[in-house]
């Protein structure tokens, strides 16, 4: 079964990234440990998909119009404290191995080596049903 596991990041003092704000050799050691992850997930045959996002100030919001081009805007954005920095697509036996992998996701190092405890939402990737031949 393929599970979504979304990370959602803390904003940085400034709204954007968190880590933007750390240290070269903490945000080395982070990226470090995210490709490690990677590694592990395509060996073991688990990774189907997984990406980093752009900090919100680069979303926009894309709206169908009954006529002509569809409107771009920057936002509304909710207010939160919190954003989606990425996600991984797993594809696992059971749920608890999805739960597995967000919890070693959640430890992923910070500032000074210390875990950040990063909430990841895991949610289950309903698949479309047969196709009648």
């Amino acid at each position: 079964m393929r599970y979504i596991l979304m990370m959602h990041a803390a904003r940085g003092t400034t709204g954007d990234y968190q880590v933007s704000e750390w240290s070269p050799e903490d945000l080395t050691a982070h990226i470090g440990f995210m490709q490690q992850l990677n590694r592990d997930l395509t060996e073991s045959g688990e990774l189907v998909s997984g990406e980093g996002l752009a900090p919100p100030v680069q979303a926009r919001i894309v709206r169908a119009r009954r006529e002509g081009a569809p409107t771009v805007t920057d936002g509304p954005f909710a207010e939160s404290k919190e954003f989606l920095a990425g996600y991984w697509i797993v594809d696992v036996d059971h749920a608890e191995r999805a739960y597995e992998i967000a919890g070693r996701v959640s430890a992923a190092p910070g500032p000074g080596g210390a875990p950040l405890d990063i909430p990841l939402e895991v949610r289950p990737v309903n698949a479309a049903p047969p196709v009648d031949a």
